[in-house]
């Protein structure tokens, strides 16, 4: 079985650069010292996110590396919809231990690529680094957003209602793998409702609920009855498994009936009034919960 040691760094070369999708935007692509970009408009700003996943932390040796592949294009896309952004251009970078078979970076690109291809995104470019440690796979995510139109985390205030897209919890039997970004409901959301904050759930609605408040020097108030839980799922599992990948967002009361299209609009996804914003004073704290990365565990 050949492996990265036998092919070496521009035999892999040659077998992913055709891989790679243009997608807009794309003045020069993959092959010279870096992509070249055509500028957005004076009517956009850009977003630029990176994100990880490593062997052994975001999923194991056994997993498929088409939905290796996808996962981690899908992560860095996710921020790019919790802020109500449309993804554009991105980088790749491996690090692999040089005795894996050629053919698990093919499927691994391939995931990539299919994703890629689906939300129009294009792959300009990247790093190739062995390793002695575990694989890692880190996308560079450029997106754009109408100028000032960005959705954040601080913008929440008292008397604001709380919603969630999809269903929470159970994230480890497949979802973390197969989730699809919320790209398409978030700017839905911003041309209908523009929400006051929101963020994706990457690491449990308990770790990260918290984290907007914060951010928008509130409290929260949830009705854990009301929690959207995935099948085989209780409350717990909802607030703490993390990597839902739903968006949460705050709405002020007197925007709520433009909620009213959601249902035609996406009819296989539900919307979950789970609480409400209010001051520092009067929230509620959950039990420590949620995915930590340096958490002892």
């Amino acid at each position: 079985m050949a492996t990265l040691k036998d092919l070496g760094e521009e035999g892999l070369l040659e077998i992913i650069l055709p891989l790679l999708p243009r997608g807009s935007g794309l003045v020069i692509g993959a092959g010279d010292d870096a992509a070249v970009l055509a500028a957005p408009s004076a009517e956009e700003e850009l977003l630029f996110k990176i994100d990880a996943v490593v062997s052994g932390v975001h999923f194991t040796p056994e997993t498929p590396p088409e939905l290796v592949g996808r996962k981690a294009l899908a992560r860095a896309i996710s921020d790019m919809a919790a802020m109500a952004g449309e993804p554009r251009q991105a980088l790749v970078s491996l690090a692999l231990p040089k005795e894996i078979d050629p053919s698990w970076v093919v499927g691994l690109y391939n995931g990539l690529r299919q994703l890629a291809e689906y939300f129009g995104v294009g792959i300009s470019g990247g790093e190739l680094s062995s390793t002695a440690g575990p694989v890692t796979v880190t996308i560079a995510l450029i997106g754009v957003v109408p100028l000032g139109g960005a959705v954040l985390r601080s913008g929440a205030r008292a008397g604001d209602l709380l919603f969630v897209t999809g269903e929470l919890g159970g994230s480890l039997t497949e979802h973390h793998l197969t989730f699809q970004p919320r790209v398409k409901e978030a700017l839905w959301l911003a041309a209908h409702a523009r929400p006051s904050a929101m963020m994706d759930l990457s690491d449990g609605l308990g770790k990260d609920l918290p984290r907007l408040a914060a951010a928008s020097a509130t409290g929260f108030c949830v009705n854990l009855h009301a929690l959207p839980c995935r099948a085989g799922c209780g409350t717990q599992k909802a607030l703490g498994d993390g990597e839902d990948f739903e968006l949460l967002f705050a709405l002020p009361p007197e925007k709520l009936a433009s909620l009213a299209g959601w249902g035609k609009a996406f009819p296989n996804l539900p919307l979950t009034h789970i609480g409400e914003i209010v001051s520092q004073e009067k929230g509620y704290s959950f039990e420590p919960c949620g995915y930590d990365h340096f958490a002892q565990r």
